[in-house]
């Protein structure tokens, strides 16, 4: 699967086949997760705006992350993309995202979309958690809290998030049906993309 990064592919956009240099040969960081219809993601995007420190997340790259897998090497790379395999056609579900929220307490470092308790959206992060395990990636250290990044904050206080947040009144559920998880991949930045889909597993109807 991936020896298009070598041969001249970088996800779903085609370069001229040279030759590549050591730094170039590397894989982009990789994580597996859920897209963003462009209707919910046009809704999320009316959000931006009046928060102090604020870098907003352009609207084509919202998404769901399920599980960070990180820099690896072409052979892990496509066991990842096998493993993965063997989760399609696992359940489909529903997404609820019901509310505003943000990490990092008193030093806050991301404004974010909040997604429903979902049973279906576990067992799934679950059930790859497992098969990359069995890969031999390190377990993933946080707990799963799945969202849909906005913004990241750099210099907001405390305050200035609460002003925000009371400003921006009820939030209206946004729903969407998952048919597929996908795995992504990013080159170094500082967050918020660009992201490429390097392969989608669809999920039972």
């Amino acid at each position: 699967m991936f020896q298009r990064f070598a041969s001249g592919f970088l996800g779903t956009a085609f370069v001229e086949t040279r030759a590549f240099s050591d730094e170039e040969m590397t894989l982009p960081r990789l994580f597996t997760g859920l897209e963003i219809p462009r209707d919910v993601g046009f809704a999320l995007s009316l959000k931006r705006g009046g928060l102090h420190g604020a870098r907003w997340i352009d609207p084509e790259n919202y998404h769901i992350t399920l599980r960070f897998i990180g820099d690896v090497d072409h052979t892990i790379a496509d066991e990842v993309s096998d493993g993965l395999d063997r989760l399609s056609q696992s359940e489909a579900f529903t997404i609820k995202l019901s509310h505003l929220g943000a990490f990092g307490g008193d030093k806050p470092r991301a404004l974010y979309a909040g997604v429903e308790n979902n049973a279906a959206l576990a067992r799934l992060q679950a059930a790859q958690e497992r098969v990359l395990q069995r890969i031999g990636l390190e377990p993933e250290g946080r707990k799963f809290v799945p969202h849909v990044t906005l913004a990241r904050l750099r210099g907001a206080s405390a305050a200035d998030l609460a002003r925000f947040l009371a400003f921006s009144g009820h939030f209206p559920p946004l729903e969407f049906p998952v048919g597929r998880f996908v795995l992504f991949s990013s080159r170094d930045s500082v967050g918020g993309g660009p992201y490429l889909v390097e392969q989608a597993y669809p999920l039972a109807a």
